[in-house]
């Protein structure tokens, strides 16, 4: 059994479809053990609880320093057996000792089609604003690998959805969100599970 851990740090929507897709038996096998988030009291959490998961906080405004964020959530990683680790709207950089323990095993979604709109500062509606800015007729999400470059590892799916006339951050950000994110974040976790990455 893959043991899968996600890492949230809002609303938890992509959380919500790995749920919905767990309980339907379509993780290839995978199972949601643990959710932590960045921060107390978001809406992912209560959707964790909902379903059952465990949850943990650790609180990135309370470290200092990265190091010590780091080894809280690769010590949280560990104490619970996890195998792959799932980044769904978490607005944190990951440390080295995680990424080192984790080679590989750690998958984000980010909301365009890299490498458009991403790295550095491009996260949430920060992305959807720089697309409509520049005129861009189609965007979509990415599920890739995480290294040590921001939206810099290898790619594993993408979807695209058009972007409509009148759109706004907000609209175009639902769009992709329930359009693409929903759909291949899950199927990404399942093709891990089965042993179809790397």
């Amino acid at each position: 059994m893959i043991k899968i851990a996600v890492l949230v740090s809002g609303g938890g929507t992509n959380l919500q479809a790995l749920i919905d897709s767990w309980k339907k038996n379509e993780l290839g096998g995978g199972e949601l053990s643990l959710v932590i988030s960045s921060r107390a009291g978001v809406l992912a959490l209560k959707r964790a609880e909902d379903a059952g998961l465990k949850t943990i906080t650790i609180d990135r405004k309370k470290y200092a320093q990265l190091s010590g964020f780091d080894e809280a959530v690769s010590g949280a990683l560990a104490e619970n057996n996890i195998s792959l680790v799932v980044l769904a709207g978490f607005l944190c950089i990951l440390g080295q000792k995680t990424l080192k323990t984790y080679k590989n095993r750690i998958i984000n979604v980010h909301p365009s089609l890299i490498p458009s709109f991403c790295g550095k500062g491009y996260y949430g509606l920060r992305v959807h604003e720089a697309a409509l800015e520049y005129g861009v007729k189609v965007s979509g999400a990415t599920v890739h690998l995480v290294n040590e470059v921001i939206d810099g590892g290898k790619i594993i799916l993408q979807k695209a959805v058009d972007v409509l006339p009148g759109d706004t951050p907000e609209t175009l950000q639902k769009r992709v969100m329930q359009e693409a994110e929903h759909i291949i974040l899950p199927k990404a976790v399942e093709m891990f599970c089965r042993g179809e990455i790397i």
